[in-house]
């Protein structure tokens, strides 16, 4: 019964963040946006990396995501696949 909680938590999750990734919020985006911003209309990234004061978000999954790239604490570029 636990195991099964746990799976209905974690799906829950990620529907939320994906509802989050869609062409209107992608729309909202801009150059110069501070991360804080970024995280406050898209929520926790799926994943980042980076190096050297350059860093690479990603919102969402292989199919439809919006992918982020920051020079320090600030949007240089911005791109999407798959949005609705």
């Amino acid at each position: 019964m636990r195991l099964r909680s746990l799976a209905l938590l974690a799906a829950f999750v990620v529907v939320a963040a994906c509802g989050k990734v869609n062409q209107e919020n992608y729309a909202k985006l801009y150059s110069g946006m501070s991360k804080a911003e970024v995280e406050n209309l898209l929520g926790t990234a799926t994943e980042c990396s980076g190096a050297l004061g350059m860093s690479s978000c990603t919102w969402g999954d292989q199919v439809s995501f919006i992918s982020v790239q920051y020079a320090g604490d600030k949007v240089i570029m911005f791109s999407a696949k798959g949005l609705k």
